[in-house]
């Protein structure tokens, strides 16, 4: 009886296992995307096509929801900004990349999600306040934690168009009570 409890438990433990890997996969079609406050409270921003290619590749393409974002210029640049405790503007990126992610390197993604927050009493644009959301395939879709970035190294393109300029070196945790929406979803 021992000897068969602990095969059912190592059976369920292999069913379960299996199905949590199985959902934290990337999947074809269209996800909404999320940004969240520090108390949970979320913001749709737009959606994310997600088209399968081969190998667990896939191609993406984000559609953000222009009506929510207000333009600003600041700092000799129009921005499109939420409004809230502070101002978070969408900083896209400038340079051609492949928009392709798998659930081993989200890179490219997370370099299309980027942005820049900004107090509401200081003057112009800070690009040294940038957001990098590092992103994770969870159970629910894909997290991004808020992370610091200095923008400013995206002022002249890389050497090498084919891969992410943006390296783990070159972002710092980000202080995320202080920040307004410090998490990014896709789900």
């Amino acid at each position: 009886m021992k000897r068969f409890m602990l095969r059912l438990i190592f059976t369920i433990s292999l069913i379960v296992s299996s199905t949590t890997l199985w959902s934290m996969e990337l999947s074809s079609g269209i996800k909404q995307l999320y940004l969240q406050q520090t108390d949970g409270q979320e913001k749709e921003i737009g959606d994310i096509e997600f088209t399968a290619l081969e190998a667990g590749q896939y191609q993406y393409k984000i559609t953000l929801d222009h009506h929510l974002f207000k333009d600003y210029f600041l700092s000799m640049k129009e921005m499109k900004c939420l409004e809230g405790p502070e101002l978070w503007c969408f900083i896209p990126y400038p340079y051609k990349q492949p928009r392709t992610v798998s659930a081993e390197d989200m890179r490219w993604l997370e370099h299309d999600l980027l942005f820049m927050f900004k107090k509401l009493d200081a003057f112009g644009a800070n690009f040294w306040n940038g957001i990098y959301y590092r992103m994770e395939v969870t159970e629910q879709g894909l997290r991004g934690v808020a992370h610091a970035l200095d923008l400013n190294m995206l002022a002249s393109p890389p050497d090498d168009l084919t891969t992410p300029p943006i390296e783990e070196f070159d972002v710092d945790e980000a202080d995320l009570e202080k920040r307004w929406l410090p998490y990014l979803e896709i789900r």
